[in-house]
Parts: structure tokens; sequence; C-alpha cells
């Protein structure tokens, strides 16, 4: 059932930009994007001890509102799957405005993968504390152990383990296709922008990325 919380929308900041809030870094690339065709590029399945990178079919959002379907196109790529961006849209209800919550993600990832594979689950506060962290990383680990790549809601800003930013205020979809270090790191596959379509980041500053809104795992 949906919370009040996680129907906050994933609006990107150029959904913002319509309704008059404030102005993210991200909508220059966002734009950018939405006039060329989406950039594909494959990544390797790959497994070694501690760690793991599951081979994505990675591909960037055609517009700036797209980022939940992208999100979830990515991560079913890991598991050969094709989807159609248009129709999952329509499935999750994303509009100009975004898509609305994990809710609406997680109901077309469980269609193509098989009933309740897939469940969401919430990081309320605007924080996430150290159980929810830990449960964030657990979750994760199993899910790529598995197969399977994570989709996250975002908001807000946070820095990659090589000192790059990415800030979406007003919220975001991406994919976690994989971990290293035990799940103290993890691989993000964005598709806002196809020239950051990956980077790692840890699990403490993924979770309080998460926080207020919540991931299908």
């Amino acid at each position: 059932m949906r919370t009040e919380m996680l129907r906050k929308t994933a609006l990107t900041a150029a959904g913002l930009a319509f309704a008059g809030g404030a102005i993210a870094g991200p909508i220059t690339a966002a734009y950018a994007i939405a006039e060329q065709q989406p950039s594909t590029s494959v990544t390797t399945d790959r497994k070694h001890n501690g760690e793991r990178e599951l081979g994505v079919r990675y591909e960037a959002q055609p517009n700036f509102y797209y980022c939940g379907p992208a999100a979830a196109r990515n991560a079913l790529s890991v598991q050969g799957k094709e989807i159609d961006m248009d129709a999952v849209a329509e499935e999750m209800g994303t509009t100009e405005a975004g898509t609305d919550s994990i809710n609406d993600i997680t109901p077309v990832l469980n269609k193509e993968t098989g009933k309740d594979v897939y469940r969401s689950v919430e990081i309320p506060g605007s924080l996430a504390d150290e159980k929810q962290t830990d449960k964030l990383r657990a979750d994760i680990v199993e899910a790529v152990d598995e197969g399977r790549a994570v989709v996250a809601n975002i908001a807000g800003t946070a820095t990659d383990i090589d000192g790059g930013v990415h800030s979406f205020e007003g919220g975001h979809y991406i994919s976690v296709v994989g971990y290293r270090d035990g799940g103290e790191t993890v691989k993000i596959a964005d598709s806002a922008n196809p020239d950051t379509a990956s980077y790692w980041i840890t699990t403490e500053a993924l979770a309080d990325w998460i926080a207020t809104r919540g991931y299908a795992a």
C-alpha cells in the first residue's frame, strides 16, 4: 500500500521547472538526452570473491521525465529482458511530472520477473539509520547474487567514490547493478546522462540518497 512518503513525486529538475520549482544541475543533461537517440552500451557480468557486477545493456532515457521507465528497463536488461519504455511508462502512470513512486515501479519489475520477486522498501526520515543502511546493503547483495538489479528512487545530491557529484533535487530513479567490498560500495547505472552512465558510490551514501523515498529489491 502506498504511503504519503512514497507518493512524493520522482520529478526531475526539468519537471520542477514546469512547476516553478528550483532548477537543479542535471537539467542541461536531461534536455541534451531528449534531443538525441538514447545511447546504448553493454557491460559484462563479472563475479569475484566479495564483489559482483551484472552485465547491463544500458540505455539512456529519451526525455527528461522517463527516468523511472529507463531505470526499470536497465535493471531488467541484466536478465536479458528487453522492454519498451513507452509501454512501461504507461503502466507506471509516468507523465511529464515523472513517475509517482517506487510502488509504481515494483509491479512492472514483478510482471517481468515473477510474482513477488521484487518488493518495495521504504527509508523514511531525512537520513538513513544504521539498520536501514544494513538492510539496503543486504538487499543489494542478495539481489545481485541472484542476478537481479535493484531500482532506487533517490532525491538530492550525492558524491560518488571518485568525487563526482550527482544532483537530482526534484528526484530521480537509478538502477543498482553491482557491489564490491562485500556490499560497502555499489555500482549505479544512471539513465540521466550517457556521459556518466555508471559510477560507484558507498552504500551509506546511497541509503541517505534514498531517504524519504524507497527502493525495489
